[in-house]
Formats: C-alpha cells, structure tokens, sequence
C-alpha cells in the first residue's frame, strides 16, 4: 500500500503517544511503528475495484481471519484518518465478495488464478487458495464491519452485498448445525499430516446435534478432532449478536435480525449444554472441542478464537467464573500446549513444533489479563523474544528464542500492537457508533 501522508502522520502520531506512555523501555514503540508499517507497507494492497487484499506475509493469498486481525489496530486511527477507514471498509468489501463465491473457503486468491491447492478433494475454483471450512472464517468480517462502524460510525459497508453474504453464513451455520444429515462439505487432501485432513472420506468425526454449528477446522487450519468447536462457536454467537444490532439499525431487516438472534439463542445454548465439563482440578471449565457425543476434548490453541480469549471476543467478561476456571487451566502444565523454558511460558500449538510459544497467544494473556502489571510484563516478554529482528514471529522455542518459525508475522505483529495499545489506554470501541 502506497502511505500518503496524512496515513504516515497518524502512524507516526499514535507511535508518539506510545513513546511518550513507556519511555524507560524505548524499544517497545519501536517495534511498534515498524509492525504498523510492515502490515500497510508489505501486506496490504488497494485494488482497483476500491477493495482491499491482504495477505497473511510468506503466502500470496488472503485469510478472512487473518486479514481481519491484520487491519484490526488500525480501527483506532480510522476516525482521524479517513484512507485507513477506507482500506478497512475495501478489506470488509474484499471479504465478502469472498464469502459470495463460497463460504466454505478459508483463504482466496488476489483473482482466478488458480493457485493453493488445488488438488484437494473438495469443491475447489480458481479463486480459492483453500478451502478447510473454519468457523471463525465467517465471524471475522462480521466482526469487523461491526467495528467499523463502531469506531467512525460509518455504515456504507454494511450493504446488499453485506446483507446477502450475512444470509449465507447464517445458512452455512444452519446447514452445519446438521452436519451428518444435511451437509454437503467434504475435505481431504493427500500424502498429508492428519491434521490437514478430515477423517470419514472428508466429513470428519461423527457428531451428534447440539445445537452449536459443526467446523471441519481450527483456526490454526489444523483438523478438529471432535467437530465442535467450543470457542470459534463462541464467536460465533458474538458476529451474530453483532449482525442482529446491523440488521435492527443499519440495514432496517426485520427477518435477518430475528434469523441471526435466533442462531444465536440456539448456539448459546449448546455451549452452555454440551461445552461446559467439570474438571477434577478446576472445576466448571470450558471444552475446547466436543462432539455432542460425550466426548470432549480439553486443550486451548494460540490461533484465536481460542478459550483464553473468551473476554476479548466479547463473549463473557474476564471475572465470569466458567471462564476463570478456564483461564486457569489453560494456562497451567494440564493444557498439552502450554510450554515452560528458560526464556518463556506460554500457549503454542501442534500446528508448531513442541515448546514453541506463540507472540499472538502471550498478547491474548495480555489483552485479557486485568492487570496492569502484567501487562507490562508480557509486553517486556514479547520484546525479549524478538531473537532482535524487531518483528513477531509464529512461535519461538521456550528455551531459545533465536529459534523461531516466520521471521516476522502480520497477524502476531499486530495483536503485540494491540497489547501495547491496551496498555497505553488505547482501545478499540465495541459499544456505540461514533456520531
């Protein structure tokens, strides 16, 4: 993206307010002015349709989850500086024309290019670089359409198009909700790790109705084990809390609001039915995964929507006992991807070698921790582990930080971003729309 200079004057103005607030540590800003720069600079394009692409860094294809997280900090400029509010308002116009062509798709192609992979046993087109069905994939460009307007008030995103890519999710959601009677979608992929591919010719792991709504895939685009997947349905009732306040103000569509508060009911509701266990050590606590069969699987993921980030998705506050209980668990030696080394603690993934924590899930420990204190201590942790590229990378092994995977990540160099921002008392607005 080309920065004129009214953008590099915000940039530089927000990255002076940074400075000013953590003087004694003077590299905390400037990894942060080189983090925002990086994302506008080397991974987001204008298009000439007036939308917006955006890749991930090291691929040259766009996620609707990571392209949303990417362009999420620059929300608390938006209101001052209007081109970053229109290359947010190009990036939600990017993802929903994605969501139209197939909301099953993941990640996409900057045209019918016919890159990515192909290959793959599902109903593929030369504009889909994936196709691993993900939940959090369609609650992102609600989310960020909904913030959008909440943090410049403006609404011109929020259109046909918007409303008719909204009927779809919410008939994709439907439609998985009934994954073994009603669902067409299939996935498998060849000469792979079993975590890139779904079990049963492509359907997954049995599941039984919950009414939560099935995921073939995290959002670290790993298989799920058990096809619920508790926190990315959480999400989900959040986009479509959000979609229901679109529909009653913005849009003036009865039928969507009354549909999306409906789904959203239903989904609460299998949460709170199936998704909740009680653990012999931390009592009621969230699944991470489950299959409404009795069985359920208890870890967390770095990737978000994951269960630490349950009060930065809106969906329960950080002193909820269900979630302190579950704060509790994931970070402790009884979550399998909690790691501990000489240089860090921290949440990783198995979509990562064992012992690598991730930059994105310490800022998540950060942006939903109550303390100050601590804080400042993760952001002193993330800056330490840098390996002095100055750029957040995937992951970084616990005992050695010079061992990392991805030199620098947008979607990590971001949610530091956002940590530091929160730390200064810069926050995202997710109540009411500025006037």
């Amino acid at each position: 993206m080309n920065l004129s200079h009214v953008t590099l004057t915000a940039v530089a103005s927000i990255a002076d307010r940074i400075r000013d607030r953590t003087r004694d540590v003077p590299e905390l800003a400037g990894i942060f002015r080189g983090a925002l720069l990086n994302t506008l600079e080397n991974t987001v394009k204008r298009m000439p349709d007036g939308s917006t692409f955006v890749i991930t860094g090291d691929i040259p294809a766009m996620w609707l989850r990571d392209s949303a997280a990417q362009v999420r900090p620059f929300l608390a400029l938006a209101a001052q500086a209007p081109e970053l509010a229109e290359m947010i308002e190009g990036v939600i116009a990017g993802q929903i024309a994605c969501i139209l062509k197939d909301p099953y798709a993941n990640a996409f192609n900057e045209g019918p290019t016919g890159r990515g992979h192909q290959d793959d046993l599902t109903d593929m087109s030369p504009w889909i670089w994936e196709r691993k069905y993900e939940i959090d994939s369609l609650c992102y460009p609600i989310h960020l359409a909904y913030l959008l307007w909440k943090n410049t008030g403006r609404t011109a995103h929020m259109n046909a198009d918007f409303a008719s890519a909204a009927r779809s999710v919410l008939a994709v959601w439907r439609t998985e909700q009934h994954h073994e009677t009603r669902s067409s979608y299939r996935f498998e992929r060849r000469d792979c790790p079993p975590s890139d591919t779904l079990e049963r010719e492509g359907k997954g792991a049995e599941v039984g109705y919950t009414g939560m709504t099935w995921s073939g895939f995290r959002p670290s685009d790993d298989a799920c084990k058990y096809g619920y997947l508790v926190p990315s349905n959480m999400f989900a009732v959040v986009a479509l809390r959000n979609l229901t306040e679109i529909a009653d103000r913005v849009l003036r569509d009865d039928e969507l609001s009354r549909d999306a508060a409906a789904l959203a009911s239903e989904i609460d509701g299998g949460i709170r039915e199936y998704g909740i266990v009680e653990h012999p050590e931390f009592g009621r606590m969230y699944a991470y995964e489950t299959d409404g069969l009795g069985r359920h699987h208890l870890m967390d993921d770095a990737n978000v929507p994951s269960l630490l980030s349950i009060p930065y998705l809106g969906y329960a506050p950080a002193d909820d006992p269900v979630y302190i209980n579950t704060r509790r668990f994931v970070l402790s030696r009884a979550n399998p991807y909690f790691y501990e080394g000489r240089a860090a603690s921290g949440i990783g993934s198995p979509h990562t070698p064992a012992s690598y924590i991730w930059p994105i899930a310490l800022a998540m420990e950060g942006l939903t921790s109550e303390s100050a204190e601590e804080k400042r201590r993760l952001l002193l942790l993330l800056k330490n582990t840098d390996a002095g590229t100055g750029m957040m990378h995937e992951g970084f092994h616990a005992d050695d930080p010079s061992q990392f995977t991805r030199p620098w990540f947008s979607w990590a160099n971001m949610m530091y971003c956002e940590l530091l921002m929160d730390y200064c008392g810069i926050r995202i607005n997710q109540r009411e729309a500025i006037q």
